[in-house]
Formats: C-alpha cells, structure tokens, sequence
C-alpha cells in the first residue's frame, strides 16, 4: 500500500506507541479495527476517503500489528483502549473526528461516544449494534450459558490456552479461516485434533481477498502473536464492572449502522429483534439508518469495499 501513497508513522499516546497510517487532507476520519485484524483492513476505505477531500486515519489499535503490546491483560481494558482513541484524536490536533469501526473497533466506539461525545462529530459501525449493559449478567458468563464451552469467546478466556493451540497450524491458514468465514452461526472453536484436523482443509480465497492481504496479516500476527487481540475478550467481563456507572447510557452521536446478513453477529440471540424492534433506536436516539446488506458476511468492509466507502462517504458528507 505505500505505492498508493498511505503514510505510516508512530505517535505516543496514553503512554503507548501507536502504528497509524493515514492518506489525504480535510476532516479526519478514524478508522478503528477489529479481531484478527489491523489498520489494513481499512485499505480500500483509506483510498477512497483520501481522494474525496478528507484525512483518513488508521492506527492498529493496542497489541495490534505495530503498536505496542503491554504483556498485562489488565491494560486492555475498554477505558486504556478508548483512552488511546481520545489521545490519538488529540495528537491529530483535532477536537472531533468522524469515527467508523468494525467488530471490536465497533465496541470501541460505541464506548468512546458513550464516554466523550465530544469527540465524535458522527458515527458509522459496521457488524456489531451497540449493546447496553445487563446489569444482571456478566457478558461472558450469558454467551457460555447460550453457547457453551466452545464457542470463541469463551474459549478465549484462559489465558495462554488458544494461543498455543493457533501457534500449532500455519498463521496464514487462521487468517484464511478467520477472514473467509462465511458461517452465521456460533463460531465454535474445537480443542485438540478436531481443530488441527480442520486445519488441513484446503480454503479458496474470495474474488476481495489475495494472498498478498493474507500474508500482510500474517506477518504482522507471526510478529506478535494473538494475544494482544485476544486480551480485549479477557477484559469483557471487567469492563462490565467498570461501567456500572453508565448503566442506561444512550448514544447520542448522528449514527449509521451497517451489518451484512450472514454475520455471525447480527445472528447472535436477540440481535435481530433489537435492531428491528426499537431496541437500537431507543439506545441510539440520533440514529439515522440501518443497513442490512444481503449475502455479506462479517468483514464486511473488505468483502464490499466500494459499498461501504460509499456508505460512509454519503453519510458523513451531511455534517
């Protein structure tokens, strides 16, 4: 990508070094990754963005790809990672950005608006709703009573445990797995040689998808490992304790929700029916539409990448 013109640098923010990479001039819009992912997945968005007038901006967010990776679990909770996002705003000279994120750079910034709206001057997350708190239910002990012991994220829990298990098969064959994932049901994660023997099976890579964007992920994951990533899911359940304070919180930044039908996302229990039903709005009075793209699994910004640069743009083009 740096034939294409796309800067890359390194700023220090919340007392970590943060990888950013960045195209073009104007308002700033910060794109904000997800799980297994990296400022990269936001390449064609960068491009697109850039020639229409605006700055875009993607750093790989803590323990990510180039950024720093703190070996404590502890420094991955939701305030160090919407603290780093508030730094870097900072650090860009700007007092509000547009913010567009994914998977886990969705949570983030459905956090960061919920914590500093200010910084916000309008919202587009694709693939994950904002989800209010359960004051009743911690998060992972409702997702493995619904799911069970194998589903991702609560195989995700021990620390060590599916890290040695990704470091048995070849890091460019997880990412084909991860990225070309077209499943919507529970993404089940199998222990032993159920997983390795899954591991030999051939994967046909998408028309959206070269070898050359799985082995710039790889390289940066061989680099690092998984557990910088995986540390955020050890953190939700005590990052539903940090933010008791902002039980019944509503979003109140100008939003567009996009998600594709066939995320495992939008097919987690309930989802639907929140979305659909009122649920989303009442939490999230300022938003302005919902998206459902049809046939569109979860990387969605990779798998429809001029749909969604043209989603983005045509919103954020109002404010």
């Amino acid at each position: 990508m740096e034939q294409e013109g796309i800067e890359h640098r390194t700023v220090e923010v919340n007392g970590i070094r943060m990888h950013v990479a960045e195209k073009g001039e104007g308002p700033v819009v910060l794109f904000l990754h997800g799980f297994p992912e990296l400022w990269y997945s936001w390449r064609h968005q960068i491009l697109f963005l850039a020639a229409r007038g605006y700055r875009a901006v993607a750093p790989d967010l803590r323990g990510f790809g180039d950024t720093e990776a703190p070996p404590d679990i502890a420094a991955y909770s939701i305030f160090h990672i919407v603290g780093d996002i508030v730094a870097l705003i900072d650090s860009l000279g700007q007092d509000q950005v547009f913010v567009v994120g994914h998977d886990w750079g969705a949570l983030v910034a459905w956090t960061l608006c919920a914590f500093r709206p200010d910084k916000v001057k309008a919202l587009v997350n694709l693939g994950v709703p904002y989800m209010p708190r359960n004051p009743a239910v911690r998060p992972v002990d409702g997702l493995r009573a619904t799911y069970g012991n194998d589903f991702y994220i609560s195989r995700f829990q021990e620390p060590g445990e599916v890290e040695a298990q990704f470091a048995q098969v070849d890091t460019e064959f997880l990412m084909k797995r991860f990225l070309t994932s077209r499943n919507p049901g529970p993404l089940i994660i199998p222990k032993g040689k159920e997983f390795e023997r899954r591991a030999n099976k051939d994967i046909t890579l998408p028309s959206w998808l070269s070898e050359d964007d799985i082995n710039y992920f790889a390289s940066k994951f061989i680099k690092t490992g998984f557990a910088g990533g995986l540390n955020y899911y050890r953190n939700m359940d005590k990052n539903w304790e940090l933010s008791a304070p902002w039980d019944d919180i509503q979003i109140k930044v100008p939003t567009k929700f996009i998600v594709g039908d066939q995320d495992l996302a939008y097919h987690f229990v309930g989802v639907k029916d929140y979305i659909h039903k009122g649920g989303f709005r009442r939490d999230v009075p300022f938003l302005q539409d919902v998206i459902v793209m049809e046939g569109v699994a979860h990387f969605i910004n990779q798998e429809r990448p001029e749909e969604i640069s043209n989603y983005i743009y045509e919103f954020i083009q109002k404010f």
